[in-house]
């Protein structure tokens, strides 16, 4: 793979939060292809769950302050920052008090999913989008793991379609066993409102019905250049609705290794 800067958006990286398929892998997909050569950067949302003080986060004040409007509601943007020092590899972290402080990650501490996961997939997806922007960082493939990220496809092709830094970007979505039992609020394609994303796309959104995991999923999958199989098993509807679309699609890889090597594969034939 010629050198190229790679973005990862993820709900969730080893350590700062239990270990999972998805946490796992972006823990060590950025690492490897890092140590290929290549320039990488990684998100995640700063959940109120993860200990700032043990995993050494600080803010990078310089990137913080900026506000985004959500459903005509201003929300403070707070990015934080820790290293992976076994893997020379920095994480940066979306913040803001309402949506992640003294909470804990996509369900509260009695499993219960919270009301406004909708929102809060907007601000984490335009928290990132906006900082890469900030860092004057052009990234050639943006990868998503974990439906938290599934509204960054979206925003990528449509909402900073003209932005120097995203509109050359390829986008790829990796497709995880995961699942959330209670769909986006009514509200949800107002929310979305950005730039590009205007009525025609609102009124797409609300055309697709209720916006539950099936539906969320196909959404990013209609906004990407490429798909990637990241569970074994994944749900049979969005297999058959990959395969319907003729996508690039990468198909599971048991073994880690030979994984990253196909995805490194996988990002030339994208970027191609």
């Amino acid at each position: 793979m010629s050198q190229k800067r790679i973005l990862y958006i993820t709900q969730e990286i080893s350590p700062y939060l239990p270990e999972t398929q998805i946490s796992h892998i972006s823990r060590y997909l950025p690492q490897t292809i890092q140590d290929k050569g290549h320039e990488i950067r990684t998100f995640m949302p700063k959940f109120g769950n993860i200990n700032e003080r043990r995993n050494q986060l600080h803010e990078v004040i310089r990137l913080s302050g900026m506000n985004l409007i959500i459903d005509d509601s201003d929300h403070s943007l707070i990015i934080k920052v820790a290293s992976i020092q076994s893997a020379r590899m920095q994480v940066y972290f979306i913040d803001n008090d309402d949506f992640f402080q003294n909470r804990e990650t996509l369900v509260d501490a009695n499993g219960t999913e919270y009301d406004d996961n909708d929102a809060r997939s907007i601000f984490f997806v335009r928290g990132v989008l906006e900082t890469i922007k900030k860092l004057r960082w052009v990234p050639d493939i943006i990868h998503c793991h974990g439906w938290f990220t599934a509204l960054a496809p979206i925003y990528i092709k449509k909402g900073y379609q003209d932005d120097p830094c995203l509109k050359n970007a390829k986008v790829i979505y990796s497709v995880y066993d995961e699942n959330f039992q209670k769909p986006f609020s009514e509200e949800f394609p107002e929310k979305l409102r950005f730039d590009a994303i205007d009525d025609d796309e609102v009124t797409n959104v609300k055309k697709r019905g209720k916006m539950d995991f099936t539906n969320l999923t196909k959404l990013a999958i209609d906004y990407s250049d490429g798909v990637v199989q990241g569970s074994e098993n994944t749900h049979p509807e969005l297999d058959k609705y990959i395969k319907d679309k003729n996508i690039p699609h990468l198909d599971y890889i048991p073994d880690f290794d030979d994984n990253a090597e196909k995805i490194s594969e996988f990002y030339d034939k994208i970027d191609a």
